[in-house]
């Protein structure tokens, strides 16, 4: 039998991998999102509630589910009026055994992301509906990424699910064509979802979603090869998560991160996935750029000339503010500040950078290079421009910190 602290540890594991497959699973045969999401709660009540007294099951996600499908049969006995929900039960009570941890709920999963992420959705709704349906996240979580209230991220999902229902939108995975053109805005769900666990005032569990639903779809489709230049990125990025604070919580740059405390695991697994892709596109190029910094033995030994050039391409591929704004920087390391700034000034008059006029990052970057340039006294003006609008105290912190070195 287990002690309590090992049971709630057991739940947290179980759930992490058996959540999505129950919810997925249910909303299949049931066509109910809030139905499936319920029952797959009450099954974690009741595993937190029996564990400790029965022991952890051998199969503690086919138990789950087995308490979740029960749990939705006694729902539907008890509210079945209507025609549809009594052919939901019937599905239900046929559900085979061996379906609990067959395939078929690996590519329920995967319809489920298709269905959260379906292009009819505003994007925010889809990272949001992913995070509730598919990873299981409290929607209280969700609404503080957000920015937002629980009873407004509430109305939002509410809004979501009701529109999938109502539209119509299929819950399926799609094939050939339509898969290639829908896979995009999946990537990007998952990338926004990254982004949010791995910024400075991220939630990381958020990042470890997106790197677990991230190697699912890569399971699925491995014929995709953007897939895994996305799982590569997030490897490489998500290293150095412990690094990213010191012992203040404030942020260390990449150039002062102490890389002993890099998760060299994680990076050589980056590694190995990177080599199975040949393409050419945004996130391949990325991932290129994150393995040169991951890979580096010092700060000193980046190879910022290949780099300069994965941004050259990446900026052919899908140009964006950020991505000049980081080109610069490369180019800046590769071939002297001067050049960086160059650069900057150019993706500025030619209005790549209008959008970015102000932003913390757009100022940190022409800092850095102007102090590198040796003109101190502006370039701790720009630190200290930077660090009025910077939108997390770590951030306004750390420049802060740059403007005074400076």
């Amino acid at each position: 039998m287990s002690e309590p602290t090992g049971t709630a540890s057991a739940v947290a594991g179980a759930a992490a991998d058996a959540y999505s497959k129950i919810v997925a699973t249910l909303i299949r045969v049931t066509g109910d999102w809030t139905l499936a999401e319920d029952c797959a709660q009450d099954a974690l009540a009741a595993a937190l509630e029996r564990w400790p007294r029965d022991g952890v099951p051998g199969n503690p996600g086919g138990w789950l589910m087995t308490v979740a499908r029960n749990r939705a049969i006694d729902v539907l006995r008890r509210a079945a009026v209507e025609r549809r929900k009594l052919a939901a039960l019937a599905a239900l009570a046929s559900l085979p055994p061996e379906e609990e941890e067959g395939p078929v709920e690996i590519d329920d999963r995967l319809r489920l992301i298709f269905t959260c992420c379906h292009p009819a959705l505003p994007l925010e709704a889809r990272v949001a509906l992913t995070l509730r349906t598919v990873c299981g996240v409290p929607t209280g979580d969700i609404a503080r990424a957000f920015l937002t209230t629980e009873s407004a991220m509430t109305r939002r999902l509410t809004r979501a699910k009701t529109k999938i229902a109502t539209a119509g939108i299929p819950y399926r995975v799609p094939t050939g064509r339509a898969l290639t053109e829908r896979l995009p805005g999946v990537l990007a769900v998952l990338y926004l979802l990254f982004t949010q666990g791995y910024n400075a005032d991220g939630e990381p569990a958020f990042a470890d979603e997106a790197i677990r639903l991230v190697r699912l779809v890569d399971r699925l489709v491995p014929d995709q090869p953007e897939v895994p230049a996305l799982l590569a990125l997030f490897l490489f990025q998500h290293s150095r998560r412990d690094a990213r604070r010191d012992a203040a919580g404030d942020l260390v740059t990449l150039d002062r991160q102490d890389r002993e405390r890099w998760d060299h695991a994680a990076v050589a697994e980056g590694v190995a996935v990177l080599d199975r892709v040949t393409s050419d596109g945004p996130y391949a190029w990325q991932a290129r750029i994150a393995a040169c910094h991951a890979t580096a033995a010092s700060a000193d030994g980046t190879d910022w000339r290949r780099i300069a050039g994965c941004y050259d391409r990446l900026a052919a591929a899908q140009p964006s503010p950020v991505i000049e704004l980081n080109r610069a920087v490369a180019h800046g390391y590769a071939y002297g500040p001067r050049e960086g700034l160059a650069v900057l000034a150019a993706a500025r008059s030619g209005g790549a950078l209008s959008a970015l006029d102000g932003h913390p990052h757009a100022l940190a970057v022409e800092a850095d290079l102007t102090a590198r340039l040796g003109l101190g006294p502006r370039a701790a003006a720009l630190f200290r421009q930077a660090a009025a609008a910077a939108f997390s105290d770590g951030e306004r912190r750390a420049l802060l910190a740059r403007a005074e070195e400076t």
